[in-house]
């Protein structure tokens, strides 16, 4: 029974602590291609910062699915949580993870060919659509457990 309700918990927390990890590494990675393209252009710094920044919005929405999960766990909605509160985590992670990859990218094309700035960030934006499916269903699903 401890066991049970233990997944509960580890499941109430997953979306947060798994979309936080995949934003600090997706973070990262646009970070680290942001460092190296502020040193070969002479200004447009801004843009390079905010593309890198992208990644977090998985943390909030991590942090919505968190709160919208029922806060009392019982024996009867502990499996629930823990499956929809992993599965939604580890799909927040992966996509900051890919996005950061992404935004890496376009940092890297548009440092030297400003003019595929915007058109080199749609990668980036199909993969936060993905997140934001996540999100979507994970608060539908999150409605119908059991309290």
């Amino acid at each position: 029974m401890e066991m049970i309700l233990t997944m509960g918990w580890i499941g109430l927390y997953a979306p947060l602590a798994l979309g936080a990890i995949g934003s600090m590494i997706g973070c990262l990675r646009g970070g680290m291609a942001a460092c190296g393209a502020m040193l070969e252009v002479e200004s447009g710094y801004g843009r390079f910062v905010g593309v890198a920044a992208m990644p977090s919005s998985q943390t909030i929405y991590g942090i919505v699915v968190t709160m919208a999960l029922p806060a009392t766990i019982s024996a009867g909605n502990s499996p629930g949580i823990f499956a929809l509160g992993l599965l939604s985590g580890l799909a927040l992670m992966c996509s900051a993870i890919a996005q950061g990859t992404a935004c890496a990218s376009a940092i890297n094309a548009s440092k030297s060919k400003l003019e595929v700035f915007g058109i080199s960030l749609a990668p980036a934006a199909l993969i936060e659509g993905f997140a934001v499916f996540a999100f979507v269903f994970a608060l539908v699903l999150a409605g119908r457990l059991p309290e």
